[in-house]
Order: C-alpha cells, then structure tokens, then sequence
C-alpha cells in the first residue's frame, strides 16, 4: 500500500453496515408512518376536480423522496463496504452523476403534473 492508499479497517466497514441497516429499518418505519398519516390527511379532504389534481402531484413527489431517500440509503449500504478511499471517490462520482439525472427528471414530472393540476382547475368555455 502506498502512503495516498486509505485503507478502510474491516471493523469500520462492519460497524458502518450495521448502522446503514438501522437507518434502513428506521426509515421504512418512518415512511410506512408517513404513508398512513398522508392516506387519513386524502380521506378527510372531500373529492374534487382541485384536489384530486393536487393529490397526483403530491403522490409523485412523496414517491420521489422516497425513491431519492431509498437511493441515498443504498449508496450509504455501498459506502460501508468500501476498502479504500478511491472507491469512496468513485461511488459518490456515479451517485452524484446519477442523481443529478434524476433530479431533473423528477422536476420535469412535477412540473408537469402542476401544470396538468392547474389545468383542471380552469374553467371550459
């Protein structure tokens, strides 16, 4: 190993595993609590043209936080396995490049499903 190699202790990266499977089980408590809390929050606002609109915008965009979380968590899991510094350097690259692509996607969605709320709302003539 020369002395720019970073070695990553397989004690370290045993204790990280762990902990990213706590925070896996912690957030699926928390988003299976969200879900249940935004479902009774949907059945209390009475059915119309407006919020049933709004309601796809805001399963999409809850959809997609937790898609981002999930991906989050999974580069966490891959970060917990590395053995050295320039796959840490490598895994944020791809992260970072990929989540960026999403971003803009999901953005793109929202926007349009906004626009196609907001659409809905305008009277025909």
């Amino acid at each position: 190993m020369t002395p720019t190699q970073f070695e990553v202790p397989k004690e370290v990266r045993d204790m990280a595993e762990k902990n990213v499977e706590q925070a896996q089980a912690a957030f699926r408590q928390f988003s299976e609590a969200i879900t249940q809390a935004m479902g009774m929050w949907s059945k209390a606002i009475p059915a119309n043209d407006m919020t049933a609109g709004f309601k796809q915008v805001q399963d999409r965009a809850i959809g997609f936080a937790k898609q981002n979380a999930e991906t989050g968590l999974a580069l966490a899991a891959d970060l917990a396995k590395v053995k050295d510094f320039k796959e840490v350097l490598a895994l944020q690259t791809k992260f970072a490049q990929t989540q960026m692509q999403a971003y803009a996607q999901q953005t793109q969605e929202l926007g349009k499903s906004m626009t196609a709320a907001m659409t809905s709302l305008t009277p025909k003539s």
